[in-house]
């Protein structure tokens, strides 16, 4: 089994920056390789995919909405990734989640083939 635990959510006026970070435990996690993906969900939407890396090449991909605003990263010896968010825009306003996908070479977007999922951190960018 794999927990992870997401963190750094808070409220943030638009154009200001946040981080948040996602730490991974488990016995099972040092053992095999990840894809690890940010998700969110606004009020009344659907969960959207916002970036992912691979977690021994660090291969990154990341969704039209965010790309050149939001970097994510992880630090092996925390098994911590990380989500940092600058430009922030009202619409960035969501639940944000963390997930991981076991065995799994490259990043990919594919929300329905991440198997643990973290209890989410709220994101509020007001205008």
């Amino acid at each position: 089994q794999v927990q992870l635990a997401e963190s750094g959510g808070g409220l943030v006026q638009a154009g200001g920056s946040l981080r948040l970070s996602c730490a991974a435990s488990g016995r099972a996690f040092s053992s095999y390789n990840y894809a690890m993906g940010w998700f969110r969900q606004a009020p009344g939407k659907e969960r959207e995919f916002v970036t992912a890396i691979n977690w021994s090449d660090s291969t990154t991909t990341y969704s039209n909405s965010v790309k050149g605003r939001f970097t994510i990263s992880r630090d092996h010896a925390k098994s911590t990734v990380y989500l940092q968010m600058n430009s922030l825009k009202p619409e960035d306003t969501a639940v944000y989640y963390c997930a991981a996908d076991r065995d799994r070479y490259g990043a990919h977007s594919d929300s329905s083939e991440y198997e643990y999922w973290g209890q989410g951190t709220q994101v509020t960018v007001s205008s």
